[in-house]
């Protein structure tokens, strides 16, 4: 009898062991998935309550564990959902499309504060904000592409990040840090994933991180508050037909910056001033406008929004000039040019010697390359190039070399692509 009893306890004890055991299971079960639903909708946010992050030593930022977890749960969820958006991916123009949110940071009293994600698309701003009276704002441009494998990517968007850099020195703003930049542009792109035009539509995401002065001042002077922020929106072809020539317009009685000014920064200010100019041009009928050099007229500067390039031989010449905003598309091509085999040449190019290049073009993120093949100076339609109004053969090389990059056809060998999910 007492042996039944023994028997009969160590039942009871290993069913109820077997019971603990269960009810823990359910519980990490259960606490498992908070977790994951708690990464999956917060992970993103900057929520660091300590201040400045160790690594960056500039301010917060979003905590890499968060954002590790969030990402590593949702890769998979957030890649299929790329192109999902309700649009008409093939009637894309170059134009804002509404999306779902933007990412917006904060800089006052000496840091960063932390990053949110805003679904309102207006932007609350004081009355006496730096931004609105002095200009006092700049900005920068890149494109999100959705790959041949489905992944999403930036492009260069590490050189953006120094370029704006740049823009805020001579703007006297603070710096964003290049860690920082880049996540900010990654997870606004993340956050709006279905508005990335599908493979093979042509389209990209474009990314507009902007940074303005929101403090209130009178005086001319630095604001004491800054906004930074991060939209995107789908878009098409800037010129109608992609990869075909178009006629530029010279401007003579407007300069786009001044000699020692800021035209090799990418502010607002370096932009208002094409405003009225490239209305002008467009009234003639024209796409796309040319300056020259502000005190002789003698010199090529730029196109309106893009820089000035151009072949003769086996050579790629582009102006060097200090009122010139440095091309990150003409710095990527520069780097593919040489590498087969053409000599690059940034020197002073003269209005004359226009119409002895091979090829000519304009370059920047919204075109890659627009070939331009007529020239319109003082009333006079000039031909430039040696291909009848058609795509030279080596700038057209150049730019499907570059778009197949941008869109994971061929290995990008240069660390030039940002997988967003990374």
């Amino acid at each position: 009898e007492e042996s039944y009893f023994r028997e009969s306890r160590r039942d009871l004890d290993s069913s109820a062991g077997t019971c603990l055991v269960r009810f823990f299971l359910v519980v990490f079960f259960f606490r498992l998935l908070f977790l994951v639903g708690y990464g999956f909708r917060w992970g993103e946010r900057i929520d660091d309550e300590k201040g400045p992050s160790e690594n960056s030593g500039r301010g917060s930022r979003c905590r890499r564990s968060w954002v590790v977890c969030s990402v590593s749960n949702i890769d998979s969820a957030l890649v299929s959902k790329a192109g999902k958006a309700d649009l008409k991916w093939d009637e894309l123009g170059f134009a804002y499309v509404n999306t779902k949110c933007f990412v917006k940071c904060v800089y006052k009293d000496g840091k960063w504060g932390e990053m949110t994600i805003e679904t309102d698309p207006y932007v609350k701003v004081h009355i006496g904000a730096t931004a609105l009276h002095y200009g006092q704002s700049c900005f920068e441009g890149m494109k999100a592409f959705t790959g041949k494998d489905g992944k999403v990517r930036l492009f260069r968007v590490d050189e953006n990040a120094k370029r704006l850099q740049t823009s805020t020195e001579r703007m006297v703003m603070p710096e964003v840090p290049t860690n920082m930049f880049i996540e900010a542009c990654k997870l606004s792109v993340r956050e709006n994933i279905e508005y990335a035009p599908p493979y093979g539509f042509g389209g990209s995401l474009y990314v507009r991180p902007l940074m303005f002065g929101s403090g209130a001042r009178v005086g001319l002077q630095p604001a004491d508050e800054y906004t930074f922020v991060v939209l995107v929106t789908p878009v098409g072809d800037y010129y109608k037909g992609g990869l075909s020539p178009v006629t530029a317009f010279v401007q003579t009685k407007y300069d786009r910056a001044a000699p020692q000014g800021i035209g090799n920064v990418k502010v607002g200010a370096n932009y208002a001033a094409d405003i009225l100019p490239f209305q002008i041009c467009k009234s003639k009928g024209y796409p796309i406008n040319l300056y020259l050099h502000p005190k002789t007229g003698k010199t090529v500067e730029e196109f309106g929004t893009s820089n000035f390039i151009a072949l003769k031989g086996n050579s790629y010449v582009t102006p060097d000039s200090p009122s010139v905003l440095p091309s990150i598309t003409n710095k990527t091509l520069m780097h593919l040019a040489a590498e087969m085999g053409m000599q690059v040449e940034r020197r002073p190019v003269t209005v004359e010697e226009i119409v002895d290049f091979d090829e000519v073009a304009a370059c920047g993120t919204a075109v890659v390359i627009t070939p331009v093949t007529r020239l319109v100076h003082n009333d006079e339609v000039i031909k430039l190039g040696n291909y009848d109004d058609q795509v030279g053969p080596r700038f057209s090389e150049l730019y499907q070399t570059v778009r197949a990059i941008q869109n994971a056809e061929v290995e990008d060998r240069y660390g030039w692509t940002f997988d967003v999910m990374e």
